[in-house]
């Protein structure tokens, strides 16, 4: 069993900068991802407001942050089956699927997945015309009609990135009114490509093969609309990666990890950080903070405070 200083879980913008600055201080560090390097952000076709940097893709922000923390001597494993978890002794052992490891802390940052609608034709069209990730599967769509279901920054931002593409977009709202910021909803509204039906649900993918439409329903007055579209691209929250965690540390009702401003968990030598912990606000930027928060205080739970702070 190898031991670390610390054990990272969930390679995106948190644990990766957890990673940079424990591995910079001489810590031994391990990060473990159960998916793909980067998280959610390899997910985001354009990032236009992280600080100092021009716009880039969120792909190209992470590898750049992945290669980092390499460089400063992290350890990385991604595509890493999590098996068990112990942090009941001061020691947290995990298991995975390329063995088992110990470390003298732990920073869970896992973040979240893609909300679904929970519809059952949802998951008959997965990947057969229903994605989560505009950046991944936009061009797929090429010149056809698609919708896009949500009316937050992420909706709206990706359902302008995909008329790139995209002969129309179709916006498909459950309110009135969006919850995104103003530049987002102008940016939408002035597209030419771009529709809106607001107030409206899609009660049913439908297809052979494929997605060849989707039904919807005004919520305000109960009519009916089909609408013949290839593509559907849902863009309506997270659900926090949390339940494995449930047993080993306190969750909020929204099974969300609950943390001090430390980012210490109800279990001692247990931190958290990122989309995964409970929190107002979900930025890459917000992420990233989370994850310097908590490595710093795991330097100080391991070593001490540092005595010119105190």
């Amino acid at each position: 069993m190898k031991t670390y200083d610390v054990i990272i879980l969930g390679a995106g913008p948190a644990g990766l900068s957890a990673g940079i600055y424990l591995s910079r201080a001489k810590q031994s560090v391990l990060i473990l991802d159960q998916g793909t390097v980067g998280g959610q952000v390899i997910l985001t076709h354009a990032v236009a407001n992280y600080p100092g940097l021009p716009e880039l893709s969120g792909y190209k922000l992470a590898s750049e942050m992945k290669n980092q923390a390499i460089e400063f001597g992290c350890e990385i494993k991604a595509n890493d089956k999590l098996l068990s978890l112990n942090f009941k002794g001061k020691d947290k052992i995990i298991t995975t699927k390329s063995g088992e490891y110990k470390g003298r802390a732990v920073i869970i940052a896992v973040g979240g997945q893609p909300r679904r609608l929970g519809l059952e034709s949802e998951k008959l069209f997965q990947g057969l015309g229903i994605s989560y990730c505009a950046t991944c599967d936009g061009d797929f769509f090429t010149d056809e009609d698609i919708v896009v279901v949500g009316g937050g920054n992420s909706a709206l931002e990706e359902a302008v990135s995909l008329t790139k593409f995209a002969k129309t977009v179709t916006i498909i709202h459950q309110f009135d009114h969006f919850q995104a910021y103003a530049h987002a909803v102008k940016a939408a509204q002035e597209n030419p490509k771009i529709k809106f039906m607001m107030e409206s649900e899609i009660e049913e993918f439908t297809g052979d093969a494929n997605l060849s439409g989707v039904n919807v329903r005004n919520l305000k007055d109960g009519t009916p609309t089909r609408l013949e579209v290839t593509g559907a691209f849902i863009f309506i929250g997270y659900v926090p990666g949390s339940d494995e965690f449930k047993d080993c540390v306190t969750l909020s009702d929204r099974k969300e990890i609950v943390t001090d401003e430390d980012m210490l968990t109800s279990r001692e030598g247990v931190f958290a950080a990122g989309d995964v912990r409970q929190k107002k606000f979900r930025q890459i930027t917000t992420a990233v903070s989370d994850g310097t928060i908590a490595a710093l205080a795991v330097m100080d739970y391991l070593n001490g405070p540092d005595p010119d702070k105190i």
